[in-house]
C-alpha cells in the first residue's frame, strides 16, 4: 500500500469518526457515494474501526460506541449543544403546575436547566444531578434515596424503588438508551431497566428525549413499548425515516429547533 493510500484511509476514518460523533451513525453506502469509493471499500473501514473499539457495525453502517461504560460526569461533557437544544423543546411540553418525574440522564440534566421558574412544577428525580440543577431554579424538588450508581449516576436500588411508591407523577421523561420500533425503549443494565419499568408504570404520560446515536438502537434491557411512549422529543437533523417510523407507532413528534 503506497503512502498515498495509506493517507487516505486515515482522512477516510477521520471522517467517519467526525460523522459518528456527530448524527451518532453513519450509512456504508451513503460514504461510499460521497467519497467515491466502493461499499467494500468502506465496509472494511467499519470492520477496522470496530476492532478498535471506535464504533459499532450493523447491517448497513455502522454506530458510535454506547455509553454503556462511561461515567455520568463524562457524558454530561458529550454533546452539550444539541441536549441544551433538544431541553429546551421538551420544557415546553411540560405544563404549569404538573408533577414530573426526571429519570437520570445527561439530557435530563440540561432539561432541568431548562425548566422555568415560578411555574408551579414539583418535579422528582433519582438523579443528583439533576436535583441540584432543580434546586438552583428554585423548583420544588424530590430526591429518590439509595446508593448513587456511577455509570448511571442515579439511585436505581431497592430504596429508590421503595420512594418512587409514593409517586404518581403527571408527566415522566424517560432517560433512554435506545429506542427502536421493534425494540421499543431499552436500557443499557438489568437493574436500570427494572428502575425506569416501576416509574412508567405509576406515571400517566411518557416523554422521551432522543440524541440521534440513540434512534434505531436497542440497549440490551426491555423498558417500555413505544405504545407507551405519548411524545418524543428528537434532534433537528435526525433521520426523516427515524422520525416517520416513530409517528407511525403513534408517538407525537417534536424536532428540537
Amino acid at each position: 500500500m503506497s503512502g498515498q493510500d495509506l493517507l487516505l484511509l486515515g482522512e477516510r476514518q477521520d471522517l467517519i469518526r467526525a460523522r459518528l460523533d456527530l448524527s451518532g451513525r453513519v450509512i456504508a453506502a451513503e460514504l461510499a457515494q460521497e467519497l467515491g469509493v466502493s461499499e467494500d471499500t468502506i465496509r472494511r473501514d467499519l470492520r477496522e474501526m470496530a476492532a478498535s473499539g471506535l464504533c459499532r457495525r450493523v447491517y448497513g453502517g455502522a454506530l458510535r460506541m454506547t455509553h454503556a461504560s462511561t461515567t455520568m460526569n463524562e457524558r454530561m461533557a458529550i454533546a452539550g449543544a444539541r441536549k441544551a437544544a433538544l431541553a429546551r423543546a421538551a420544557a415546553g411540553l411540560i405544563p404549569a403546575g404538573t408533577t414530573v418525574f426526571l429519570d437520570a440522564g445527561s439530557t435530563n440534566v440540561a432539561l432541568a436547566r431548562a425548566l422555568p421558574t415560578a411555574s408551579g412544577l414539583t418535579v422528582a428525580t433519582n438523579g443528583p444531578a439533576i436535583a441540584a440543577a432543580l434546586l438552583e431554579r428554585d423548583i420544588a424538588t424530590i430526591q429518590l434515596g439509595g446508593l448513587i450508581d456511577a455509570r448511571s449516576g442515579a439511585a436505581i436500588g431497592a430504596k429508590a424503588m421503595r420512594d418512587a411508591e409514593a409517586l404518581r407523577p403527571d408527566i415522566l421523561v424517560l432517560g433512554v438508551c435506545g429506542i427502536d420500533p421493534e425494540a421499543g425503549v431499552t436500557a443499557d443494565s438489568f437493574e436500570e431497566a427494572e428502575f425506569k419499568r416501576f416509574v412508567a408504570s405509576r406515571s400517566r404520560t411518557v416523554i422521551v428525549i432522543v440524541t440521534n446515536d440513540k434512534l434505531f438502537t436497542a440497549a440490551p434491557y426491555s423498558v417500555a413499548p413505544l405504545a407507551r411512549v405519548a411524545s418524543a422529543v428528537i434532534e433537528a437533523d435526525a433521520g426523516e425515516a427515524e422520525a416517520a417510523a416513530l409517528a407511525a407507532a403513534g408517538i407525537d413528534i417534536l424536532q428540537a429547533g
